[in-house]
């Protein structure tokens, strides 16, 4: 589900990666996909590849891109994954929460951590997206105005789950319904 809660539960959009797993153990569980060291492969052909944490940064070092030159701080996503086809980035931070607390303000920081990894991809010209999966404990009305700010400035967010074909990893047809 994206802005409002809505839109988002047709199934016919393919995968979709849940908060309660990783990516690499997600995908690694469908049909015709296969993790290797952080590669993804679908149908024996990489697609893609998958950072947590400081892994991103062996990205970066075997991109020739150093992180200290360009910005002050390291950024740890708890999730990333380099889409090959589409040449995008998509930086996926998992929030969780049971009562309040520092995650209500960690939300608003999107927007400056999106322009850092934008910074740090552009001498490599790879595009960044960056979004939030939130579990529902962010559906409460007093998150109205921060989950409109990550929309207004580029971000996204989804509550739950992703479709991955947003972020345009092929979909096994064997996971395709009408």
């Amino acid at each position: 589900m994206i802005k409002g809660g809505k839109g988002g539960g047709n199934t016919r959009t393919g995968l979709v990666f849940e908060g309660k797993v990783d990516l690499s153990t997600f995908l690694s569980k469908q049909p015709g996909y296969k993790i290797n060291n952080g590669n993804v492969f679908y149908r024996g052909e990489k697609v893609a590849r998958i950072f947590k944490k400081h892994t991103f940064y062996e990205f970066l070092n075997e991109i020739g891109i150093d992180w200290k030159a360009i910005i002050s701080k390291k950024l740890l996503p708890d999730d990333s994954i380099y889409v090959i086809i589409n040449n995008t980035l998509f930086i996926i931070e998992c929030k969780h929460q049971q009562v309040a607390g520092s995650v209500d303000e960690k939300l608003q920081t999107c927007d400056f951590k999106k322009k850092q990894y934008q910074r740090l991809m552009a001498p490599a010209n790879i595009e960044v997206e960056y979004m939030y999966l939130l579990d529902n404990w962010f559906r409460a009305p007093k998150y109205k105005d921060v989950l409109d700010y990550i929309i207004s400035v580029g971000c996204q967010y989804y509550f739950e789950y992703i479709p991955l074909t947003k972020i345009g990893l092929p979909v096994p047809p064997e996971l395709i319904t009408d």
